[in-house]
């Protein structure tokens, strides 16, 4: 049963590394785009309330006009200087528009990849400490 704990644990320290790594490699990581200026055309913002804890989230959406055409501008964290009408500066990569270079390097492959991984990491310290407090109590038992 050691031996088990100790390739959980093993695994975990793996999956660590691995997002260490990754998350370097996504900051490192050069995206294309190109800058443009858009227009706002509607703004709104939604509010989700979660019934278990009560904490509120809110959702932004803000829809601008590029060369006649409508897109929804990507990870937009906030309202304020988003007034219809208004020339807003965008960022667009493969076909959508981004608020900010953020939007584009959480979107790209290295990005999912070290989410992967960081989720992966989360998982295993759950599943390693679950096993190791499984085997103390059933050597506790067999006291």
């Amino acid at each position: 049963m050691k031996h088990k704990a100790g390739i959980l644990w093993g695994i975990t320290g793996l999956c660590l590394i691995l997002t260490i790594v990754f998350w370097f490699w996504m900051n490192k990581v050069e995206v294309k785009y190109e800058e443009v200026t858009a227009v706002v055309t509607t703004t709104s913002s939604r509010e989700v309330v979660n019934k278990n804890t009560h904490n509120r989230t809110t959702f932004y959406e803000v829809k601008v006009k590029y060369e006649n055409k409508e897109y929804e501008l990507k990870n937009v964290h906030g309202l304020a200087g988003y007034n219809k009408g208004t020339k807003v500066k965008a960022l667009l990569a493969n076909g959508k528009l981004y608020a900010n270079i953020e939007g584009i390097k959480s979107t790209s492959p290295v990005a999912i990849i070290y989410f992967v991984f960081l989720f992966s990491t989360f998982g295993m310290v759950m599943a390693s400490a679950t096993y190791m407090s499984k085997v103390k109590n059933k050597k506790l038992e067999n006291r």
